[in-house]
């Protein structure tokens, strides 16, 4: 067994001395964003709370809503989809990096054979055996230039940059979550002032057609009064159907039915469990959102490939090699004198294939510059959310502030208009439309509610939040 011994010297000083890739040294692009955010961010760089170090567990106040933010990210059929990508880029990634091993088989087999007399010297048909087993490497390829470890490092990139598309799902998934579960909380509290409406409307319309029957008021007022019942009855339907639609959302978002018991009445008051959120410094926070680190680990990747193609140019040597014993009878095979071995190195360079070579190492470095180009693409757009979710947040405080204030002076003019109309002092069309005013109002109200909550969570998401 001394060649066995011998060989496997030679191939473990192979692969201790293994040369290094011919890959490009990776360098990341420069963020090309502004160095801070703009100047109504509603939260200073270094103030509040990293939105980075905090998971959905700890930003999200209320529990039911983090009950079925888990039962999504447990059964949401998309992520399971973006799981399985995570595992088969895995197993791609091992398959490659196998290759810059030696594959070891065993192998044993019997051949017969049988000459007729015309051919053997005896002028007698004879039949002859060998049988043999051997233990060996099949075409094994030296990487002496890198070519290999650049395909494997090509492989891990692209499961990195999976793993973060997982990550980016989720947070995607955890936001659209909040959003649609803050969506149907929104639309019932819709429901709620519509339903509200509709039986004040429709005592106001009944009060109307009495006095028009004492002749105290005219048929116009019965004819607007009926008006306005019917549109707060439009609404009543249309707010219906639309919760609806918003708790089938949640149920396709959550993979499951959602139990009545973590289904909001009404918009919470507190979202997130921190008033203030820190934004950060743009070049700091943006290359930790999981979009980001995606872009950048195909970046990385193709600028692996071009390692490969570079290799490409050079001599690829493979190697293949056994050892075992052989006899003529089944009883000899092990017995001494009956080794064998076989040492097949084969070199491949390549001398002419029309500017193949050449076009694929354009390739390659084309498609790195594009991966740049992608790179700083999403460093832009990543930059745009958060602006935006940061100028909204600077204004959303004053603008509920100011909705709260309408909406109390409506109903306070509301019930002045209603005084008047009652002692004959105005007519009942200054009254309705002193009563559409309200009613707007307090729509008006919940709409800029759901945007402040809405926000919250859009900021969150943007500052790349909540995946771990």
């Amino acid at each position: 067994m001394n060649a066995i011994r011998t060989l496997t010297l030679a191939l473990a000083a192979v692969l201790g001395t293994a040369c290094s890739t011919l890959a490009p040294d990776y360098q990341r692009p420069t963020a090309p964003v502004p160095a801070s955010w703009s100047m109504g961010s509603a939260a200073p760089a270094g103030d509040g709370q990293a939105v980075a170090d905090l998971d959905w567990r700890t930003y999200f106040a209320d529990a039911r809503l983090r009950e079925l933010i888990g039962i999504a990210l447990a059964n949401n059929r998309d992520l399971r989809v973006t799981a399985l990508n995570i595992e088969q880029a895995r197993a791609q990634y091992r398959i490659q990096r196998a290759e810059l091993f030696p594959a070891l088989g065993l192998s044993g087999g019997q051949s017969a054979q049988r000459l007729p007399g015309d051919l053997t010297s005896s002028g007698e048909a004879q039949i002859s055996r060998q049988f043999s087993t051997t233990v060996g490497i099949s075409a094994w390829e030296l990487d002496f230039f890198g070519r290999i470890r650049s395909l494997r490092d090509q492989a891990l990139q692209t499961y990195l940059a999976t793993e973060e598309a997982r990550r980016s799902a989720q947070i995607g998934l955890v936001a659209e979550l909040a959003n649609a579960w803050l969506a149907l909380a929104a639309d019932r509290e819709l429901l709620a002032l519509a339903q509200s409406t509709y039986i004040t409307r429709q005592q106001s319309y009944e009060l109307t057609r009495r006095s028009f029957e004492a002749g105290a008021v005219s048929a116009l007022d019965v004819h607007q009064a009926s008006s306005a019942l019917e549109r707060a009855r439009a609404d009543v339907a249309s707010y219906t159907a639309q919760v609806a639609r918003d708790r089938n959302a949640l149920n396709l978002l959550t993979g499951n039915p959602v139990p009545d018991a973590l289904l909001p009445d009404r918009l919470v008051e507190a979202v997130s469990t921190v008033a203030e959120l820190s934004a950060g410094v743009p070049s700091e926070v943006l290359v930790r959102r999981p979009d980001v680190l995606q872009a950048e680990h195909q970046l990385q990747a193709a600028n692996a490939s071009i390692g490969a193609a570079r290799a490409a140019f050079f001599p690829r040597i493979a190697l293949t090699t056994s050892a075992g014993t052989a006899s003529a009878s089944l009883d000899g095979l092990f017995e001494a004198g009956s080794g064998t071995w076989t040492f097949v190195p084969q070199i491949t360079l390549p001398i002419f294939n029309a500017g193949a070579l050449a076009a694929s190492l354009e390739v390659a470095e084309v498609q790195r510059e594009i991966n740049v180009a992608r790179y700083e693409q999403v460093i832009q757009s990543a930059f745009r959310e958060v602006a935006d979710a940061l100028a909204g947040r600077a204004t959303l405080d004053e603008q509920v502030d100011a909705r709260r204030n309408l909406v109390a002076a409506s109903r306070e003019s509301l019930r002045l208009a209603e005084a008047r109309y009652r002692n004959g002092l105005d007519s009942y069309l200054l009254f309705l439309d002193t009563q559409r005013s309200a009613y707007a109002a307090e729509q008006e109200l919940i709409a800029v509610r759901l945007a402040d909550a809405g926000n919250r969570v859009a900021l969150y998401k943007a500052l790349g939040g909540g995946w771990q």
